[in-house]
């Protein structure tokens, strides 16, 4: 059984990543294309930029920001697609979710994480 994982875009690549996928809508700082080795970049998953700067990665708002990001995520039109894709890759190995935030347990990646298992 292949896993999701989630990962800082600035930690080095690993054999065991798979299918690296950033799942941020702006590009990290920094992190030069060749540098950053990823497969996919799927902004379009990514959480609203009304979201992302409501939420501005203040912990205290977790709550708030999963549920807000869970519905755009139901109701965004290129889920299924994404979803699909990673059903996709989860067959030949492990997916990795690859976010820039600084915060490894308050960040978009976790509840991404968290919603797709629930799908695929």
């Amino acid at each position: 059984m292949n896993f999701i994982e989630i990962k800082r875009i600035y930690e080095p690549k690993d054999e065991n990543d798979g299918y690296r996928v950033l799942i941020d809508r702006l590009w990290p700082r920094g992190i030069s294309k060749e540098k950053a080795n990823i497969d996919q970049w799927a902004k379009s998953i990514a959480p609203s930029t009304e979201l992302r700067k409501e939420f501005h990665h203040d912990p205290t708002l977790m709550d708030e920001f999963k549920e807000k990001y869970i519905n755009e995520l139901n109701y965004n039109e290129f889920s299924d697609e994404f979803t699909d894709c990673i059903k996709e890759k989860l067959e030949y190995g492990n997916v990795t979710l690859i976010y820039a935030t600084k915060s490894q347990t308050s960040n978009n990646a976790v509840i991404l994480k968290e919603w797709l298992k629930e799908r695929v």
